[in-house]
Parts: C-alpha cells; structure tokens; sequence
C-alpha cells in the first residue's frame, strides 16, 4: 500500500497527541494491517480467507481470520498464533512509523481463550477462597496472565500476582484476609 510521509506522519501526530482518529485515517491503519496480514497469509497458502475488522474493548484494531483450513494458523496452544501476533505487531509498527494496537484472531479462537480464562481465573478465586491458600493458575503468556489479573481486579477477596520465568509464569491468586 502506497501512502505519502507526509500521510503517516500527521496519522502519526494525531494518534501520539491523543486527538480522536478520523475515519480516513482508522481506515488506513486497517488497510495497512490487512495488506500485511494477507501476505502472512499467504506464506501459509491461505488466499481466501475473511478477515473481519472491528474495534476491540481497549481501542486496538482487531482482525479475524474465517473460512478456510485455519487450525495450522493456530498451533498448539495458540503458540503459531501469538508468533504471528508479534510479527504482524512489528510489521504494522514500522509501516505506520508508531505503534498501533492491532490484534489478529483466527475463527474467535481468543475470544473463546478468553472467556475460558476469566471462567478459570474465577473458579481459582473461588477455591482460594474456600479453603484459604494460594492457588496457582496454568503458565501463561503476558497476554492471558493480563487477562486473569484484570478478571479479578475487582474482587475485594482476592489479590493477583505473576511468578515464574517465561515461558513458565503463572497468575498466583490469594485469598484476602477477612475483615
């Protein structure tokens, strides 16, 4: 995709300094991410696949990928997903010159990685409640250990905190004492 400097540097200006992006301007981040995403795609030898776009809670660009044989896309564990997930970031970033949330799902697998989380990471509360001790959830990456700390934020009962060394981090969730 071909757009002037002088293009990305007002979108640049304008996303930097706060200011609310036009929808010129919100249409040209997602065009790029596409462009980008469609030749990932490519490496893979998925040339007609969907890709949805929609706005996500935190303001990021989210894009879906539908249709197709797509499990490769997601490996074990989500783990092809996630590399594809920094390669993508890194793409976009240096295309647009700054950093742009974009977040690339494959058939809703991280909704679905998330909605299974926050019903882990309330379920743990739960049981550290009842028997009053830690309870330690599964290693996680960042992004899901996000996920689970910001799950239970509003809990009074409770307290979050990582351990563990990547790849083998892992949400620690303990009971809070009565009060």
């Amino acid at each position: 995709m071909d757009v002037s400097e002088d293009t990305l540097a007002t979108l640049k200006e304008h996303y930097e300094s706060g200011q609310e992006l036009t929808d010129e301007e919100l249409d040209l981040i997602a065009d790029t991410s596409i462009e980008y995403l469609r030749n990932i795609l490519g490496f893979f030898g998925e040339t007609s696949s969907e890709i949805d776009e929609y706005e996500g809670d935190e303001g990021e660009l989210i894009l879906d990928v539908n249709g197709g044989d797509l499990a490769v896309l997601i490996g074990r564990h989500g783990k092809t997903l996630d590399a594809m997930q920094s390669i993508m970031s890194s793409l976009v970033n240096v295309g647009l010159g700054f950093h742009y949330p974009v977040v690339i799902d494959i058939e809703g697998y991280k909704n679905r990685r998330r909605a299974k989380i926050q019903q882990m990471a309330h379920s743990a509360a739960e049981r550290a409640k009842r028997q009053h001790e830690a309870v330690r959830l599964p290693h996680m990456n960042a992004y899901e250990r996000r996920i689970a700390h910001m799950t239970l934020a509003q809990d009074p009962d409770v307290t979050t905190h990582s351990e563990g060394e990547d790849p083998n981090r892992s949400v620690v969730i303990t009971p809070l004492k009565s009060r």
